[in-house]
């Protein structure tokens, strides 16, 4: 009995160690710079997401990478999220919030903030949150990592990229909805995070990513 009693309480202290803040100041880490536990790739196209140099590299089709691992069971609502992005030339992909795992298309669920300094044919730049607040400046550089970082309140949802507020939106219930159905059936809410795939012509990378619960 005295055995079976320690080998639950090593096995509770694991799931609580897997639960516990990586620094004094909440931060939790995503991803370990390794390898792709704790995030679920939809496949839509085969090997889009790998590991090199201690990023997650987005380079392909479309398709979406999801986080699925034991941090808030991959369920927030208020948080602030940070990752450290690079672009290479015509890349256009993002990071979603409060979205949920599906196996194809465009994620349904949840907001999505865009990464794109250099793709023309979507005006929308690094900064915006996607169809809601747009950002068209581009002022991070391809070919250089810069500072990405999201805060949700609440409603209240803002976007810094290197320090610079690029979009700042508190939903408001009945706001309308901007171009077509991009936002239809998108509101804050909870859910996981997603890295987006856009095109074949797409390179991306992510590293440092960490999120700072608020509930």
């Amino acid at each position: 009995m005295k055995r079976l009693a320690f080998v639950s309480l090593l096995a509770a202290a694991a799931v609580a160690g897997s639960h516990a803040a990586d620094d004094k100041d909440g931060w939790h880490s995503l991803f370990d710079g390794k390898s792709l536990d704790g995030w679920k790739s939809n496949d839509e196209v085969p090997g889009v997401f790998t590991v090199e140099n201690g990023a997650i590299k987005v380079k392909g089709g479309r398709a979406h990478l999801f986080y699925a691992g034991s941090v808030q069971d991959a369920k927030f609502k208020n948080f602030e999220f940070k990752a450290k992005v690079m672009t290479k030339k015509n890349a256009n992909s993002g990071i979603y919030f409060h979205t949920e795992f599906q196996k194809d298309g465009w994620p349904a669920k949840g907001y999505e903030c865009q990464v794109n300094n250099s793709f023309d044919k979507d005006p929308r730049r690094t900064g915006s949150l996607y169809a809601v607040q747009d950002f068209k400046d581009v002022f991070v550089p391809d070919d250089q990592w810069f500072d990405y970082h999201i805060k949700v309140v609440d409603k209240h949802i803002t976007v810094t990229v290197n320090g610079k507020v690029t979009a700042d939106y508190t939903e408001k219930e009945g706001d309308p909805r901007q171009d077509g159905d991009q936002k239809k059936g998108r509101w804050v809410s909870a859910g996981t995070f997603a890295f987006q795939a856009h095109d074949p012509g797409c390179e991306a990378h992510y590293k440092d990513i960490m999120v700072k619960p608020l509930d």
